[in-house]
């Protein structure tokens, strides 16, 4: 039998090694920052410890070629790797592998030429300059790149670029921006009609406007103006009208990585739940005794195993360089909706404490609450299987073909 969802043993030892490394290095320093909540030179202090003891350990890029410094792991390993780290809230930054850095390094892998690389992807693999992708404007669906309104017009040697960003997450800090703009007004292809653009930061017409607050606080997802920046010609990312397939490129295996990391929270999540129910007493047995109680993790438990399973079939189709699309946006859809059902029930079963800042879990609700729309809406990812399963019935009779193409 080809089906085998046991790992390697290079892989299940890198695993290993990240959940060790996980409880050895990043939870204790998490600890510390925790500690002293309002001490920057702390934060700083346990971050640096943080990555340069992820170096140590040889867990650094584990997503990047050997080439560049990284461990050079496929998206099957991956996703394990990342599903430990996930279980923490510093462990994908400890081993530079956080969003939005790791999608921008996937995109400078395949599009960047010798000198965009050597500028701009090395140092941001050496873990020395931050960056940010900047795509999401107020004024237009977020999911629908082909309405982008920020122009960008050839200018001698130079583009000049005008336009509003909203939610550009990462910006504050970060040296440079993969940013996408409108070069083609009337394309016969819609799709064709954005450029992507590397923007150093700072520079002249790039403007921060503010860190805009969510529910859950402000975590650096910034609006910014553009008026009449410069962007030399030897900046632009890929080719003119290639913006839409280079983001759709970047997209597809970032919308993995998260889920990747949300299979960590939701886990932790469930773990957190039956602990609860297995140490709280009421009404004359413990909270795991009574059958409601049983149903919310029976459920979870579930949910649980479903991403698991969708998330390793994605990355393998990834890996094995077959169409990863519907797996994807499948597995980005369902991933997404179990982390916010789990999270929601274990507040549940802790009760006030679940809901309170005393537990994580809240934090965690507030945080699940965004994935749902991050990296495509739920009803666009719908939309997109629908019409792929209508697409594959039509050619062949069966919807298979959309369903994962599975051998049953």
């Amino acid at each position: 039998m080809a089906i085998d969802f046991t790992f390697p043993e290079d892989v299940q030892l890198a695993v290993d090694h990240a959940r060790k490394f996980m409880d050895d290095i990043v939870r204790p320093a998490e600890k510390q920052i925790d500690r002293y909540p309002d001490s920057r030179e702390v934060l700083v202090e346990q971050v640096i410890h943080m990555r340069k003891a992820a170096q140590e350990w040889g867990l650094w890029l584990p997503h990047m070629p050997e080439e560049f410094g990284g461990m050079g792991l496929g998206h099957v390993a991956m996703a394990s790797v990342s599903a430990e780290a996930g279980k923490t809230r510093f462990g994908p930054f400890a081993l530079n592998a956080h969003a939005p850095d790791e999608g921008n390094m996937h995109t400078l892998l395949h599009w960047a030429t010798p000198e965009q690389t050597e500028k701009y992807l090395r140092p941001l693999c050496k873990g020395v300059v931050r960056s940010c992708f900047a795509m999401t404007e107020p004024d237009v669906a977020g999911s629908d790149p082909t309405l982008i309104q920020t122009k960008a017009v050839e200018k001698d040697d130079h583009w000049l670029v005008n336009g509003h960003k909203w939610f550009i997450s990462g910006a504050r800090g970060a040296q440079f921006a993969i940013l996408i703009a409108r070069t083609e007004q009337d394309p016969e292809v819609p799709q064709a009609c954005n450029t992507a653009f590397l923007v150093d930061i700072p520079s002249e017409g790039w403007d921060i406007l503010r860190d805009i607050e969510t529910m859950s606080g402000g975590h650096n997802h910034c609006e910014i103006k553009i008026t009449n920046l410069k962007v030399p010609k030897e900046n632009m990312l890929g080719g003119q009208g290639q913006g839409h397939r280079l983001g759709q490129y970047r997209l597809g295996p970032a919308r993995l990585a998260h889920c990747m990391r949300w299979i960590g929270q939701a886990e932790i999540a469930l773990n957190m739940m039956i602990d609860r129910s297995l140490n709280r007493y009421s009404h004359g047995s413990l909270l795991a005794e009574k059958q409601g109680i049983q149903w919310m993790i029976a459920d979870s438990t579930m949910e649980l195993y479903q991403s698991k399973l969708m998330v390793l079939h994605a990355a393998y189709k990834i890996d094995n360089g077959l169409d990863f699309k519907s797996e994807v946006s499948m597995a980005k859809h369902f991933v997404a909706n179990a982390l916010g059902r789990i999270v929601d029930r274990a507040i549940q079963v802790h009760g006030a404490l679940g809901y309170s800042t005393d537990s994580p879990l809240s934090g965690m609700a507030t945080q699940a609450r965004w994935a749902r729309f991050a990296d495509g809406a739920d009803e666009v990812h719908q939309w997109r299987i629908a019409m792929r399963s209508i697409e594959a019935y039509t050619k062949t009779g069966s919807v298979n073909g959309a369903a994962g193409d599975l051998p049953l």
